[in-house]
């Protein structure tokens, strides 16, 4: 059982990782708005969100190091200020250049939470309750993450206005400073050798340019975007830094200077392994995100109503953390991961050979939310951390920077099939009329731009008069996002797949490396 101030610095831990998780999802449904507030282009829009993923990216291989030097609270309270005053800061924002700049700002504070939490745990709580913790932890990132675009919603309907999605953070961090002061335990400076800033200046150029490069990932073709001079250009560059980064890196470790990441951490096995771990990890997390647009296209959901369909898979994944947390104190954390890799591919496969009514894919997004809601946080970070001595935020730091480069990477392979499965509508359209005995000429078909996405479409067939035709056009929608959404949630599958081979991979090297196969005998 927890005593009272393990419960406190549980739920300050908790709240902090549900606050920084929650940011991103919650302004996507403010993105339109804010785009109209400030007069701005939809494609300078959506640096709104690139910009806060840029800042996470730098901001935590740094936080990392300097929680290994300095402690886990200080940092800690520090990041937590800097996301309230940068939620401040964008919330008062006068231009929209202000408001790109409080948002990075903003995010340097973000970044580090739940790696500063997850740390704190490793390194204060006793090996049998790691597990359980760190599953609860992983349970309010995912939930947070899901739950976002909804709970912005909310708050723009109650409040009216987009300044409360940021001033809302000021009393919760507010709160969090006064929480984290009397229940998290200070820790010593743990080194006072001289800091590696060439280090930090070449890893933070080296994660900004390549993540930048990665968010050029949209589009159509992704044939065409990765042969894009953007994409190549800044990919390349960034590829080309770590490159610098690494040999960097390995002089300083042998002149004395602390390196910002120990080149000999990737010398251990089981931590080359969970970055890969890490990897697929961002892959199937980032496939939830459509959940809302296939309820709406291929279910006939009004899109009012699509998002909170979220809401199954989002409990799932809460409850899939929890439990994991504590199949992981009992079972260890290969265990757990190659039955929720196992829970999470069902779940995907259910989608392509048995939806097709909302009760359905609410069975199948549990499966989903309880196999990925079990590999977030607790598991991997687990075996990233085990034969890690002294740099467990470095540890922490490179598995939730690969994290998100696969949650960057994998919206575009699965939006590809999306972009397939609308290419075929006009083929499809013409079968479904042919079988209706519709005429195409007529009913308002004529006024349907032919290189429409499929989210402009749905709102354009609402207008049409003919009801014949709007159930004709509703049937094409949903067959043709069906071919798309299939082959989405089959690749997700096949990603799972990898995730549990990789996990047996796992298995057999920790048991080379001696490690007991459940935390709870590793005293």
């Amino acid at each position: 059982m927890m005593n009272s101030k393990v419960r406190l610095t549980m739920m300050t831990l908790m709240i902090g990782v549900f606050m920084g998780a929650l940011d991103n999802g919650i302004i996507t449904s403010s993105l339109t708005t804010l785009i109209h507030s400030f007069g701005v282009s939809p494609s300078w829009g959506a640096w709104i969100i690139t910009i806060y993923t840029l800042g996470l990216t730098i901001s935590v291989p740094i936080v990392g190091k300097l929680s290994d030097r300095y402690g886990r609270r200080a940092l800690f309270l520090i990041e937590i200020s800097l996301f309230g005053i940068g939620s401040l800061l964008v919330a008062l924002s006068p231009t929209f250049t202000f408001l790109l700049i409080a948002r990075f700002f903003q995010a340097l504070g973000g970044g580090g939470i739940f790696i500063l939490a997850s740390s704190y745990i490793l390194d204060t709580f006793p090996k049998e309750r790691q597990g359980r913790a760190l599953g609860m932890l992983g349970g309010m990132n995912g939930i947070a993450s899901v739950l976002g675009p909804n709970i912005g919603s909310l708050i723009l309907s109650v409040a009216g206005s987009w300044h409360w999605l940021f001033l809302i953070n000021i009393p919760i961090a507010i709160l969090l400073l006064i929480l984290g002061s009397k229940s998290l335990e200070k820790q010593e400076v743990r080194s006072t050798s001289r800091l590696d800033i060439a280090g930090i200046l070449v890893l933070s150029g080296a994660s900004l340019s390549l993540m930048y490069g990665l968010t050029q990932l949209k589009g159509t073709s992704f044939k065409d975007v990765l042969t894009s001079a953007s994409f190549l250009t800044f990919v390349l560059v960034g590829i080309a830094m770590y490159v610098l980064f690494f040999f960097l890196e390995k002089r300083v470790e042998t002149k004395g200077t602390e390196p910002v990441l120990p080149i000999s951490m990737l010398k251990t096995p089981t931590y080359r392994w969970s970055l890969v771990l890490a990897l697929l990890s961002g892959g199937i997390l980032a496939s939830v995100i459509f959940i809302p647009s296939y309820v709406e296209q291929y279910l006939g959901v009004a899109s009012s109503m699509s998002g909170y369909w979220f809401t199954p898979l989002a409990l799932a994944a809460g409850i899939g953390a929890a439990m994991g947390g504590i199949v992981i104190d009992k079972k260890g954390p290969t265990f757990t991961m190659f039955a929720a890799s196992i829970i999470a591919m069902i779940g995907y496969v259910l989608f392509p050979l048995w939806v097709e009514h909302t009760w359905q894919m609410a069975i199948a997004s549990i499966f989903v939310g309880i196999g990925f809601g079990t590999l977030i946080g607790a598991p991997i970070n687990m075996i990233a951390t085990e034969h890690i001595q002294g740099n467990k935020g470095v540890a922490l730091a490179g598995v939730s920077l690969i994290r998100q480069m696969g949650m960057t990477i994998a919206p575009t392979i699965y939006a590809s099939f999306l972009t397939r499965g609308f290419a075929q509508f006009g083929e499809v359209l013409q079968r479904n009329a042919a079988e209706a005995g519709v005429d195409l000429s007529q009913g308002g078909m004529a006024q349907l731009p032919k290189d429409a996405d499929m989210t402009t479409l749905m709102s354009m067939i609402d207008q049409i008069p003919s009801k014949e035709v709007k159930e004709l056009l509703l049937k094409t929608v949903h067959d043709a996002s069906g071919i798309g959404f299939d082959g989405l949630f089959y690749a997700a599958a096949v990603v799972a797949a990898i995730m549990l081979i990789t996990v047996i991979i796992v298995h057999q090297v920790r048991k080379r490396a001696g490690t007991p196969a459940s935390s709870a005998h590793a005293k």
